[in-house]
């Protein structure tokens, strides 16, 4: 299966974050702000961004002297003993902020061997997670993050997709013309959000932004009850700029 994606904006975030923390890693006593930007090449600006986010993830940490050293989610990830429970858990703690910043129900959903499968999600009483009335793998034609994923194949890869899984309609919104959806999703550009507009469910709006690095394609997406649809757009936007984190919790 060919892709069809360029790095985003976040992709690039979690470069820059990953070259921070390697630095970091390097300096087992410490390294100063100053020091992380001339080995890193990084402006003032875009590193004091990237290490606030780094503190905040607890990637790093800044001891007495103003120097950084390397935190404890980190000292976890490089553990070789419980790893993959530590990444969950890295990943949960990050969406789970993300749920509280935005005000929305956040998902990590993966296309994996051919498939729409959703990784991990965060929600609670306030902002309830989608009920999955129909198969999340059979419906990406009328989901957000199906059709950022799909959005991510090439077009042998869409139509190989469409060819297992029947376009549905799941509501009136719903799109079953095969030539249609294409269509859109051959001229969304990469950095524009997808949205469903109650075309999975009625009384549910979700958006969704790619997270994807080397082969794998994967998104990050959100859902809001309708009466909130106003608020969509403007979460989905939010939404982009907060990806790197997720997106470098799934590269470390």
């Amino acid at each position: 299966m060919a892709l069809k994606h360029e790095p985003t904006a976040p992709y690039h975030s979690a470069q820059d974050a990953l070259r921070v923390l390697e630095t970091v890693a390097r300096h087992s006593t410490g390294v100063t702000d100053a020091e992380l930007a001339r080995e890193t090449g990084l402006g003032t600006e875009r590193l004091t961004t990237l290490l606030r986010m780094l503190r905040r993830e607890g990637y790093v940490e800044q001891v007495a002297d103003g120097a950084y050293v390397t935190g404890d989610a980190l000292t976890r990830l490089g553990s070789a003993h419980g790893r993959q429970q530590a990444l969950r858990e890295q990943l949960q703690r990050t969406l789970d902020r993300l749920r509280d910043s935005i005000g929305a129900a956040v998902y990590v959903s993966r296309y994996v061997d051919g498939e729409v499968t959703i990784a991990q999600y965060a929600d609670s009483p306030a902002t309830p997670a989608v009920h999955e009335w129909f198969d999340f793998r059979s419906s990406a034609h009328a989901t957000a993050l199906g059709k950022s994923l799909l959005g991510q194949l090439d077009h042998n890869g869409r139509r190989d997709h469409l060819s297992r899984h029947k376009m549905a309609r799941l509501t009136s919104r719903t799109i079953t013309s095969d030539r249609l959806l294409l269509s859109r999703l051959e001229s969304q550009p990469p950095t524009v959000p997808h949205l469903d507009l109650q075309e999975y469910a009625v009384g549910t709006v979700c958006a969704a932004v790619p997270i994807t690095a080397g082969s794998s394609v994967g998104c990050l997406a959100l859902s809001l009850p309708v009466a909130h649809a106003h608020r969509l757009r403007h979460a989905a936007d939010a939404l982009n700029r907060s990806a790197a984190p997720v997106l470098l919790s799934l590269a470390i």
